[in-house]
C-alpha cells in the first residue's frame, strides 16, 4: 500500500517537473518565432460584448502585442508571451508586495519589466492582475477604476476560446526567479472543459 502511494507521489512530481521544464527555458526569450506557431489574441471581455486588447507597455509607453502561442495541435495549455522587438518574452504573475492582487507583467531579455494592461477604445487603461486562487489556478482579470473585474480570454484565428489563468506548479510563494523578479505563477491559456 505504501509502495503504491510512493509511486503515485513520484509520478505526480515527475509530471509537474516535466510541465515546468517545458514552460520555463533558461533564456526565456526566443529571438525568432517558429513559422508553425499559431498566435491567439488575448482580450478582456466587458459585459456590453466589448473586447479590449491586452498589451504589454514598455517604459517608453510603446504597446506590444500579448498572445497565446499554439505550437502543436493540442490547445489545452498554451504559453502566453509578449511580442517585443522581434522577441517572444514571458508573461508572468509576480509576487505582490503591497498590492491586493498579483500583478501580471512581461519580463524582457534585458531584465526590463513591462506592464500588461487592457486597452479600451477611448484610451482607458485597465490593470490586469491575478485576483483569486483555487488550488493551482489563479483567476486573471482586467480591473477598471471602480475595481470591477472582467474575464481575460484567448481567441484563436478559428474562433476557439480559452481562458487566461495563472498556473502554480509548486506550493511555495516564489515559483521561480527571472531576471531578478520573483514569479508567483505562470500565465497560461487553458481550455475549459
Amino acid at each position: 500500500m505504501k509502495t503504491m502511494e510512493h509511486i503515485a507521489a513520484v509520478v505526480k512530481y515527475i509530471g509537474f517537473l516535466a510541465l515546468f521544464l517545458c514552460t520555463v527555458s533558461p533564456t526565456q526569450a526566443q529571438s525568432r518565432p517558429n513559422e508553425n506557431m499559431i498566435f491567439w489574441d488575448i482580450k478582456a471581455v466587458l459585459p456590453e460584448s466589448k473586447l479590449l486588447d491586452i498589451k504589454a507597455i514598455d517604459k517608453e509607453g510603446t504597446y506590444h502585442d500579448v498572445k497565446a502561442i499554439q505550437d502543436s495541435y493540442d490547445i489545452s495549455l498554451l504559453n502566453v508571451k509578449a511580442l517585443v522587438n522581434g522577441q517572444t518574452i514571458p508573461v508572468k504573475m509576480i509576487v505582490k508586495e503591497d498590492d491586493k492582487y498579483y500583478p501580471v507583467k512581461a519580463i524582457d531579455y534585458e531584465g526590463q519589466i513591462l506592464d500588461v494592461k487592457a486597452i479600451g477604445e477611448d484610451g482607458e487603461i485597465l490593470d490586469v492582475k491575478g485576483v483569486s486562487r483555487m488550488g493551482n489556478l489563479i483567476e486573471v482579470r482586467a480591473l477598471d477604476k471602480e475595481q470591477r473585474q472582467y474575464d481575460v480570454i484567448s481567441i484563436s484565428p478559428r474562433d476557439q476560446v480559452n481562458h487566461v489563468k495563472g498556473l502554480k506548479m509548486f506550493s511555495e510563494e516564489v515559483e521561480a526567479v527571472i531576471q531578478g523578479y520573483k514569479i508567483f505563477a505562470h500565465v497560461k491559456s487553458l481550455k475549459q472543459y
